[in-house]
């Protein structure tokens, strides 16, 4: 008899009843994010492309989603449209039943190269988002949001330092501090780490997954790394290759939260879900160069 990949044994009936949320009127019930049928097509010189290809996912109110395939397979391309800075040829992206149609302060990108104004200091690189939502606030109102933070990703003491005085991790920090400021919906984080050395990597992995623990918002990652994927999310969506990508795969991650990094690594499971990860991109979708 063969074997059930980890994965599917480990799904629960409950966790598809959290892949739903009651709307405003409490009537009926709809979906926090729905991607529905995406397709994405550009015009070339030799003709449509085909990016994307009736991708189909339905993410809960504070779920934490990593998205995961190799290059060329429309990661970017998906979360730009859940973003608003892209739009699909077919198909919907629905946020509590409303189609997303343009960027808004309800999603908030977090990318690799930080987005910080280098003229600025760190301060005013998070203010600059809080007063551009917030303008009815008052000024002192304002300043205390950004400090809190700041505060939050420890850069009390950088507050007034300007991107260039300060480090690859500390920037992304920023980044992540700049987000979260306007109370997003959605978080979306474009291979926030990819660009950090490891040990740092492994700090603002742990403090994002503690700011997630503390205020339960919803994200949507691109990672390349099948270890952060298991350390931080509750699925992960494995696409597959460019061009007509799909979703191949959806892996639930079954550790109990808060999580470990330790306990997480010595869980038998742990080989296991990496293993069958490591199946899917490196056999099953082997990335093939022409």
């Amino acid at each position: 008899m063969g074997t059930t990949p980890l994965h599917r044994l480990t799904w629960n009936p409950e966790i598809m009843q959290t892949l739903t949320s009651l709307n405003k009127s409490g009537n009926q019930a709809v979906p926090f994010l729905k991607i529905e049928g995406l397709t994405k097509v550009y015009p070339t010189p030799k003709g449509p492309y085909k990016v994307l290809d009736g991708i189909d996912l339905t993410v809960a109110e504070g779920e934490f989603v990593c998205v995961i395939g190799h290059s060329g397979c429309g990661k970017s391309t998906l979360l730009d449209m859940v973003s608003g800075f892209n739009s699909p040829t077919d198909g919907t992206v629905l946020l509590q039943g409303k189609a997303i149609t343009q960027p808004g302060p309800d999603r908030m990108v977090v990318f690799q190269n930080y987005c910080l104004l280098p003229w600025k200091t760190v301060f005013e690189n998070v203010y600059l988002a809080v007063n551009s939502v917030y303008p009815e606030k008052s000024t002192g109102e304002k300043k205390e949001i950004v400090r809190e933070h700041l505060h939050m990703v420890g850069l009390d003491e950088a507050a007034n330092k300007k991107p260039g005085q300060i480090s690859g991790g500390m920037k992304q920090r920023v980044s992540i501090a700049r987000a979260l400021a306007i109370r997003p919906e959605v978080l979306i984080l474009d291979e926030p780490f990819g660009a950090l050395d490891a040990i740092t990597k492994e700090e603002l992995q742990e403090e994002l997954l503690q700011i997630w623990e503390d205020h339960r918002i919803t994200v949507m990652m691109i990672t390349h790394d099948i270890d952060e994927a298991l350390f931080l999310a509750d699925r992960i969506v494995m696409m597959t290759n460019g061009p007509e990508a799909k979703i191949g795969e959806i892996m639930t991650v079954p550790f109990d939260r808060p999580r470990v990094r330790e306990a997480v690594m010595e869980d038998p499971r742990y080989v296991q879900l990496r293993n069958e990860a490591l199946d899917f991109l490196y056999n099953k979708f082997a990335h093939r160069d022409d």
